[in-house]
């Protein structure tokens, strides 16, 4: 009874956010907008039982704006995120498509980037890199896939060129999901075959999933080659997942993506 309760809740959130983006938006402005966007992702998560933690300085909002690059464990990352810091997200094009969801997400800023299409990945880094400079913040996630959460993949270097045109700040951010006692929380990861509906099963199964969101030191981009800050992030991330135990135990893919989108 408990987990259908949670599911109407869920169902008729999902509702109201999609009716104000229909019926509000566009009469809003921006600041309200990012207002409106904070307090619907803390609300969904609050529905899903799952507690908020953020560690270090949140990302400073000016010219250029900040590149967010996070590890990729959960379809919550975005609204985890979300909740916290107002950003543009870079997704893969397939999920524009998905039903109410792809929707929801292009009309709050989101980037499509067509992955099968190579002439695509200039298109989007000049985009990214204008609103870099415009002072927006953006988000993705460059290992390109997810994890369970005890490993972090190789990052792709392309998706960082960007910040290094705009002369932008990297700012790394890990993320982790846990159990009310500490111990790694495998039901909120989304990987492999799981369906979304399974991972949802999964989540509303649990008492309490507590998120934790850690900024690591900004990244300066000036005079350095993306590769360079691509290993930078991915360094720091490394090492702030290692101390974390045996059981969040950080592994290496074996198979480097190289430099492509």
């Amino acid at each position: 009874m408990r987990k259908l309760i949670r599911l109407t809740r869920l169902g008729a959130h999902i509702l109201s956010g999609a009716l104000t983006l229909l019926l509000r938006f566009p009469w809003l402005d921006q600041q309200e907008r990012e207002r409106r966007v904070l307090r619907w992702s803390a609300g969904m998560l609050a529905i899903l039982n799952v507690r908020i933690k953020v560690t270090g300085r949140l990302p400073a909002l000016k010219q250029p704006g900040p590149l967010i690059v996070a590890n990729h464990v959960s379809w919550l990352d975005i609204h985890l995120i979300h909740s916290v810091v107002t950003a543009r997200f870079i997704s893969k094009a397939e999920v524009r498509n998905w039903p109410v969801v792809g929707w929801m997400a292009a009309q709050t800023g989101t980037l499509f980037l067509e992955r099968s299409r190579k002439t695509d990945a200039a298109r989007m880094n000049g985009l990214m890199s204008d609103y870099l400079k415009a002072g927006e913040c953006l988000a993705l996630f460059p290992e390109g896939t997810t994890t369970d959460g005890r490993q972090l993949r190789a990052f792709y270097p392309s998706l960082f060129q960007p910040a290094v045109e705009a002369g932008a700040q990297v700012w790394p951010a890990l993320i982790r999901y846990r159990r009310p006692d500490g111990s790694h929380s495998h039901e909120a990861a989304y990987h492999d075959d799981i369906s979304l509906g399974t991972s949802l099963g999964r989540i509303l199964a649990q008492e309490e999933i507590i998120a934790e969101l850690d900024f690591l030191p900004p990244i300066e981009t000036a005079g350095k080659h993306r590769r360079a800050v691509a290993a930078e992030a991915e360094s720091l991330m490394r090492a702030a997942l290692a101390p974390a135990g045996p059981d969040s135990a950080p592994g290496t893919d074996p198979h480097p993506p190289g430099d492509r989108p």
